[in-house]
């Protein structure tokens, strides 16, 4: 495991992801925060909850929430922001990623420059 900081998240989803761990009964779980290929731009942001972490995965803390990183994903991930954002559609979290060239409309996937060729449908159905 490597220790350094790779993304940031602000308080208001902090809260909310504090709050969602703890109604699914996984309050000391992992944030896996991760990059895949999809999208309708390319790459698709996702987030699942985890009991561990991978040897080579990147782990940090923020605000006691415990994070990580896998290494494909924090090539795209590195200065990223996680945000809980609250819309007439309803509430979810969304990534501001200074890595992405250009995002979906529903800010659930990106192109960094390279990956335009993995792009699909959207799907998009509302936040995480």
């Amino acid at each position: 495991m490597q220790q350094t900081t790779l993304i940031t998240m602000t308080p208001e989803a902090v809260r909310r992801l504090k709050e969602f761990m703890d109604e699914q009964g996984m309050p000391d779980a992992y944030l896996r925060v991760f990059v895949a290929p999809g999208g309708c731009s390319g790459l698709q942001y996702g987030m699942a909850l985890e009991e561990s972490a991978e040897e080579d995965d990147f782990t940090f803390e923020i605000d006691g929430v415990r994070v990580i990183v896998d290494p494909f994903s924090a090539t795209y991930l590195e200065g990223a922001e996680i945000d809980y954002v609250n819309s007439l559609m309803g509430g979810g979290f969304t990534v501001h990623n200074p890595n992405a060239v250009a995002t979906c409309a529903c800010g659930h996937s990106f192109d960094a420059g390279g990956n335009a060729g993995t792009a699909q449908g959207c799907g998009c159905g509302g936040g995480w």
